[in-house]
């Protein structure tokens, strides 16, 4: 067990489609305190790996099994989000380095995939004011309260 714990958080910005329920993620600002930044370039790619891998787990990803058969069993039917998905990623590295850690940094890779959930899903509800409870985002519970909000 390690003692040099890492920290993130985040703020997305999203476009949701009030007839569809399409949510597309414009934006999203990662902080993280990374302890010493000892790469700083393979720092920046973790990071945006990291979000990619969160935004894929927030609104395109789920693993489904029927019957005891997996059915999401190629990529091409799990859904990782491409190149197309990809957000304007703003990174802020906070360097408070920590004698714990090798030359004072810290474990960064899982730590900027966290909060990409949160972020987008909080985004989306400052954005239509729908709350989502489940991963990946239903667009079409999106579009359904939304036509129930406008026809009540």
């Amino acid at each position: 067990m390690h003692f040099a714990f890492s920290f993130g958080v985040q703020a997305a910005e999203v476009e949701v489609n009030k007839l569809t329920g399409e949510v597309r993620v414009l934006k999203v600002i990662s902080a993280n305190d990374v302890g010493m930044a000892v790469n700083p370039l393979g720092l920046q790619g973790q990071i945006e790996g990291g979000v990619m891998m969160g935004l894929g787990n927030c609104l395109t990803e789920e693993f489904i099994v029927e019957n005891g058969n997996v059915i999401t069993d190629h990529l091409a039917r799990y859904r990782v989000p491409g190149i197309m998905l990809t957000p304007e990623i703003t990174s802020i590295v906070v360097e408070h380095p920590i004698e714990a850690g090798p030359y004072g940094a810290k474990g960064v890779g899982e730590v900027c995939s966290i909060p990409t959930t949160p972020a987008i899903t909080n985004a989306i509800y400052n954005a239509v004011g729908v709350r989502i409870d489940r991963t990946p985002v239903d667009q079409e519970l999106i579009a359904n309260e939304l036509w129930e909000r406008e026809n009540k």
